[in-house]
């Protein structure tokens, strides 16, 4: 409604009231990102550098394994509440909006303070992404292959491909299966799994869906 009647001052008065907490939620989930950008060069780093092979890097350090994994799930978790959330895009447009004509007008307003005209563009190109923290996690994956030009790009597709084997043998195998005793730990796995298969894809030369892939896609 406030989109639609832009000069009647009470709908706009409510419409902003309503539209700020939200802004301020998603900033705090647009720099959350920034912070799992971060988090995962550090991971894969240490499970990919010498002198220990991926694998085993994966079975000596399972905490960490487990945390690239929990930030997996918590990406494609989020990613698909964010599709299947469309007025996230349209209520920060509205509030794009009324920030470029406050200044035009020369007003400022609280919540520009705490998320002004930078800030928005910035959140603005992350949240036009379908999947905006996958996004993150590829350009950060693929950012960490091409900064460590010394490092084989087989390590970190290596570990990539033995995450997702891992987590397809915890699927298929009957005897692991039954061992989940919840759907959630179900979609852990397959969330975590369909994550490492997409990084793997962005930084493999032919991608995941080759012959040559170390990744069974073809079940």
């Amino acid at each position: 409604q406030a989109i639609q009647n832009p000069g009647d001052l009470r709908l706009q008065e409510r419409a902003w009231s309503a539209v700020c907490p939200l802004v301020a939620k998603l900033k705090r989930f647009y720099e959350f990102s920034l912070r799992l950008e971060n988090a995962l060069r550090s991971l894969l780093e240490a499970l990919t550098s010498p002198p220990y092979a991926p694998t085993q890097h994966l079975e000596r350090e399972q905490a960490l394994a487990k945390q690239f994994a929990e930030i997996l799930h918590f990406t494609l978790s989020f990613d698909e509440l964010k599709m299947t959330n469309p007025a996230i895009q349209n209520d920060f447009s509205y509030y794009r909006r009324t920030i470029s004509r406050n200044r035009i007008n020369n007003l400022q307003l609280d919540a520009e303070s705490e998320v002004n005209n930078e800030m928005a563009n910035r959140m603005s190109l992350f949240y036009a992404e379908a999947t905006p923290m996958l996004k993150t996690l590829s350009n950060a994956t693929t950012k960490f292959v091409s900064e460590n030009k010394t490092l084989p790009i087989e390590d970190t597709t290596d570990c990539l491909s033995t995450m997702a084997c891992v987590c397809r043998v915890m699927l298929e195998t009957p005897e692991y299966r039954s061992r989940f005793t919840n759907t959630e730990t179900l979609l852990f796995c397959m969330r975590v799994m369909v994550g490492v298969i997409i990084l793997y894809d962005h930084v493999h030369p032919v991608g995941a869906f080759a012959k040559t892939s170390k990744i069974d896609v073809s079940g």
